[in-house]
């Protein structure tokens, strides 16, 4: 071997080692290397899922016959789906408006006479808010009106009754379209508030710390928490133009309807942008290195913003667990009001339960950050 290959295996071999060393000693890398894979398994394998368990389905049956009964019955012995009698349709339309059912079940007053012309209709209404989730309800429901009809013709019943077939009529509330981006739309609100406040504010006080400019101001009569103050105005200004830029760019550019007032959109907006601001800020008084507070802001906040909030996934289908987790997140409660607000309308006892949830967090943060940034020296 010659003297220039061995220096270069030794040079190679020192870095390498170097490497591993520095390696192990920051924490935060290994936190992402094997912990965030290992979290991403156990969820995606464990706690997330696009099936729909335990649907809300609303039934009504304007003609109690007992073909209707036999009929529904498919839909009420579904193990996805949790149905209940309602009497009147103007009342299964009350709860769908309220998100207590996803979907209602119409069997028609005419129904048996349909049926003997060879064909009877059955109507669906779906709530569209959720298109994944909608059109999975759609294909469960479907299924469990085809098997009922499949027992009554093995019966021999559908021939001694002239039974045909059933022709399932479908609406779809608050997204007639069934357009995904319609749901995915609201949802990038969330996640583009998360990313200007936690993710952006997370630098700022460990930018200072690291370059020694934070002390400088404990000599002076400046209090904590007008720093805090100080230091969010500025990203409330950019969150704010980012807002505008989300809702122009959902109606001008992808037709998104905003159904809600909009003074509660910019309202419960603001409020969670105080909130990733104040959580980014936190982060930053605490790791006060740039590079570990950017690594704990998005484990903390914009990974649980997209994984946990309902922006994927509905939460009614995932173990208790996940479900319990996911309300800890101030991003599962913004979520769901923004798409509300978005596609359904003001629900004003909505608003108010979102607002003070969000603003408990925005409390509890503002005083979490204001004792990272006390007067001492470490």
């Amino acid at each position: 071997m010659s003297a220039s290959t061995s220096g270069f295996a030794t040079r190679l071999r020192a870095l390498v080692r170097k490497e591993m060393r520095q390696m192990l000693r920051d924490r935060s890398n290994l936190l992402v290397g094997f912990l965030l894979p290992i979290a991403l398994i156990l969820l995606f394998g464990y706690g997330l899922s696009f099936d729909v368990k335990n649907a809300p389905v609303a039934i009504v049956i304007d003609e109690p016959s007992l073909a209707a009964r036999e009929l529904v019955a498919g839909v009420e012995g579904s193990s996805y789906l949790a149905s209940r009698r309602v009497g009147t349709l103007a009342e299964a339309e009350r709860l769908l408006g309220d998100g207590k059912v996803d979907a209602i079940v119409h069997v028609p007053v005419d129904f048996l006479r349909q049926r003997g012309r060879g064909a009877a209709q059955v109507q669906l209404v779906l709530n569209g808010i959720d298109s994944v989730t909608a059109t999975t309800l759609e294909a469960y429901i479907a299924g469990a009106l085809g098997k009922a009809m499949e027992h009554r013709f093995d019966r021999g019943q559908g021939t001694a009754h002239g039974a045909g077939q059933i022709v399932l009529v479908q609406r779809i509330w608050f997204n007639e379209t069934s357009n995904s981006t319609w749901y995915l739309v609201p949802g990038l609100v969330v996640l583009i508030m998360t990313l200007v406040g936690a993710f952006l504010t997370s630098l700022l006080v460990a930018r200072e710390w690291e370059r020694g400019t934070l002390e400088s101001l404990f000599v002076t009569p400046v209090r904590p928490i007008e720093i805090v103050i100080a230091k969010l105005a500025p990203y409330v200004l950019v969150g704010l133009v980012d807002l505008a830029m989300c809702l122009l760019a959902a109606r001008l550019l992808f037709d998104v309807p905003i159904r809600g007032s909009l003074v509660a959109v910019l309202l419960s907006s603001t409020m969670y942008l105080v909130v990733s601001l104040l959580l980014g800020l936190f982060i930053s008084g605490t790791t006060r290195n740039q590079f570990a507070a950017s690594q704990v802001a998005l484990l903390t906040s914009f990974m649980p913003a997209m994984m946990l909030s309902g922006f994927v996934f509905d939460l009614r289908n995932v173990p208790l667990g996940v479900q319990v987790a996911a309300q800890v997140v101030p991003a599962t409660h913004f979520m769901a009001l923004i798409k509300t607000l978005f596609l359904a309308g003001t629900d004003w006892p909505m608003v108010a339960r979102s607002c003070l949830i969000l603003g408990g967090y925005a409390l509890v943060l503002l005083f979490a950050t204001r004792r990272t940034l006390r007067k001492r020296l470490d």
